[in-house]
């Protein structure tokens, strides 16, 4: 016999991971499994091993505190060396105290949410959101996202404007809500929210007397024209910033999913200290911290690795998008992260999420690529999908190619009925 709440946590495993794991179970292989599930739904960074393994891999001395108990939100060394790394990444001077460092984003986002809300208190997220945000903020908090569907029109961009009327129409509808929670990047549509916007965000944010919980686990896997613009940088001014919660991740920029280590930023005192508490959940073993701080240590290093790390995820991206527009198939232009936010809705008999999900459920079983419906990120519109496009680029390449060609069995496109973009 279980809780409750251990009930409901075993009913929400997010979809991502779900799907994740059947693909894992049956990869294709193009000699040894054919018939292989082609992985084109989880958004992990294969790009960069090669450039990891001789840092990784190498000798290195482990001394006996590396086995010890050390600090549950991290140690002194560790957290000094990421306050550089994101001082850089920010343009701003970071206190290594208002780091909290957890195992994974995953765990950040869950702290944050656990910290500042008590259950049945609202979360506001701007929609199609990261699908894993259900259970990251809300699973072990007991809070409730409040979705606030964005504009498809306008390519879902982030709208200040309707986070500001959402939480009006909550608090009238007597809510309580304690954050806004956004991806900067934007993740799934891979926006790189400019300054200008993050700004008023945070006014909205300030105006309504609530905190902003930001994920910036893409921070580093920027590839487009348009700048990275961190929620702390300074450039969006001091006003609210001990208001302001920010969360990153090795998984991500650095392609270290596997190794569970996130991070999260917050300067409020007691916000700070409750988060350090709830680490004792959480913990990073000592002798992981020791390997990320010796690899950020290279300064010279990191910054070559991340200018490659980007330049092939550019390529990455280009290689994909192009398969796709041969096949016909709309996307959103994405400027960071490893997904496109594709237009499917031409192929649904239907304008419903019932639709949406029988053409995933006939993509899956027909073609065994696994792509995500739109649903699953909480899109109010039926008919997108993310692909994934950061594995090896047979993978990607024979992926489309199925796709793309059942797509064209299925039916020819009705330019007229749904429009790209529309």
């Amino acid at each position: 016999m279980v809780s409750q709440r251990a009930a409901l946590l075993a009913a929400q495993s997010p979809a991502i991971a779900t799907a994740h794991f059947r693909a894992q179970a049956d990869p294709y292989h193009p000699e040894h499994n054919p018939g292989g599930y082609l992985n084109l739904g989880t958004a992990e960074n294969r790009l960069v091993w090669d450039l990891l393994a001789p840092r990784l891999t190498a000798t290195r001395p482990v001394r006996a505190e590396d086995t010890h108990y050390g600090p549950l939100h991290g140690t002194p060394a560790l957290r000094t060396a990421i306050a550089a790394f994101l001082g850089r990444c920010w343009r701003a001077e970071v206190d290594p105290d208002d780091l909290v460092v957890v195992s994974g984003a995953t765990g950040a986002l869950d702290v944050i949410a656990s910290v500042l809300c008590d259950p049945g208190e609202a979360i506001i997220v701007p929609a199609p959101y990261y699908s894993a945000l259900d259970v990251d903020l809300a699973g072990r908090s007991g809070a409730r996202l409040i979705r606030v569907p964005l504009d498809g029109a306008t390519g879902f961009r982030l709208d200040p404007a309707m986070i500001d009327r959402a939480l009006s129409r909550a608090r009238a509808d007597g809510v309580t809500v304690r954050a806004v929670a956004v991806t900067s990047p934007d993740n799934p549509v891979g926006h790189v929210h400019p300054g200008r916007v993050l700004r008023e965000l945070r006014e909205v944010a300030r105006r309504h007397d609530v905190d902003l919980i930001v994920d910036e686990i893409y921070a580093n896997s920027v590839f487009g024209p348009d700048p990275f613009v961190g929620a702390l940088d300074p450039v969006l001014g001091t006003e609210h910033a001990e208001r302001v919660h920010v969360v990153w991740g090795f998984a991500k920029d650095f392609g270290l999913s596997g190794l569970k280590v996130g991070v999260l930023h917050t300067s409020h005192p007691e916000v700070r200290a409750a988060a350090r508490a709830l680490a004792y959940f959480a913990p990073v073993s000592t002798d992981t911290q020791r390997l990320l701080r010796e690899l950020l240590a290279g300064q010279g290093w990191v910054g070559r690795f991340l200018a490659e790390h980007r330049n092939r995820l550019r390529r990455s991206h280009q290689r994909a998008a192009g398969l796709l527009t041969r096949y016909g198939i709309p996307q959103i232009p994405a400027g960071a992260g490893f997904s496109i936010w594709a237009d499917l809705r031409s192929w649904l008999p239907a304008a419903t999420f019932d639709a949406e999900q029988a053409l995933w459920r006939h993509i899956w079983d027909v073609t065994r690529v696994n792509i995500l419906p739109g649903g699953s990120f909480g899109c109010p519109d039926p008919g997108w999908f993310r692909i994934c496009h950061t594995t090896d680029p047979a993978v990607v390449r024979d992926g489309i190619n199925r796709l793309g060609e059942e797509l064209g069995r299925l039916a020819t496109p009705d330019p007229v009925r749904v429009k790209p973009g529309a």
